[in-house]
């Protein structure tokens, strides 16, 4: 563990703290000792060759996967002593790869089912529809760019918009982490663009973690990247920096 980096980071009050994380599948470590802090209302992009590990820090922070040794504190709560539903409820949120959202639902349903207070079973009995809710939606479907299509099924968006109604499921919630395993996959290059302007706005009360393979997009977004490589940080900082690393082109930016 680099003891340096740690004693940095210390002085400093951090949404997450990454320290010492590993976990051991069958004595292969996925990820081995890894380290890193994320900012408030920060964009920080992972990057990295398949299989670096990427996905399962993911995996880790939202309690999918439970770490072999280390720590992650988000806001000071330690969540490797968390189940997944108490992380959620922590408020980190997380978005897979591919879109997981209703298609049988129009646009404003797949929002209004992600209302927190619809979430719990109290919450559902009681639900109603009323003014605060519908508000709320028209304000998410506004930044999502889906205002004009709140009574569309879901199943005949494009799929750059589903992708941004799963976004939106997840800022209906409010999270003050926001996870986005490769968002802009499959998306057409205007999309890349308004996918890169919405997050650009989010970021105002959150912070995001983003795992992408498109550079274009990672220098459209990143406040600061870090490449992993077998489960270790092969470089960290800004993504010209990353860029110019020698070992950063010879592992994966060279490929």
């Amino acid at each position: 563990m680099n003891t340096s980096v740690i004693t940095d980071a210390m002085n400093k009050d951090f949404v997450l703290a990454v320290e010492g994380l590993t976990v051991s599948f069958d004595g292969f470590k996925a990820v081995n000792d890894l380290s890193f802090y994320v900012d408030e209302n920060e964009i920080r992009v992972i990057i990295g060759p398949n299989g670096a590990g990427k996905t399962t820090v993911l995996d880790l922070i939202c309690g999918r996967t439970k770490a072999t040794t280390g720590s992650i504190r988000f806001k000071d709560r330690e969540l490797t002593k968390m189940k997944e539903h108490e992380i959620v409820r922590a408020g980190v949120g997380r978005k897979f790869q591919n879109p997981s959202i209703y298609e049988d639902l129009t646009v404003f349903e797949n929002l209004e089912i992600s209302y927190p207070k619809g979430r719990s079973v109290p919450g559902a009995l009681t639900f109603r529809r009323d003014a605060a809710v519908k508000e709320r939606v028209q304000e998410i479907a506004e930044t999502i760019f889906l205002a004009d299509q709140l009574d569309q099924r879901a199943e005949y968006l494009s799929h750059g918009q589903k992708q941004w109604l799963e976004i939106g499921m997840l800022l209906i919630q409010d999270p003050e982490l926001l996870m986005l395993d490769e968002p802009v996959a499959g998306m057409s290059v205007s999309e890349r663009k308004k996918t890169a302007e919405l997050l650009n706005t989010i970021i105002k009360n959150r912070s995001v973690i983003v795992i992408e393979h498109d550079m274009k997009f990672v220098e459209d977004i990143a406040h600061k990247v870090t490449v992993l490589h077998q489960g270790k940080i092969l470089s960290e900082g800004s993504m010209a920096k990353v860029q110019a690393d020698p070992k950063v082109i010879e592992v994966y930016l060279g490929h």
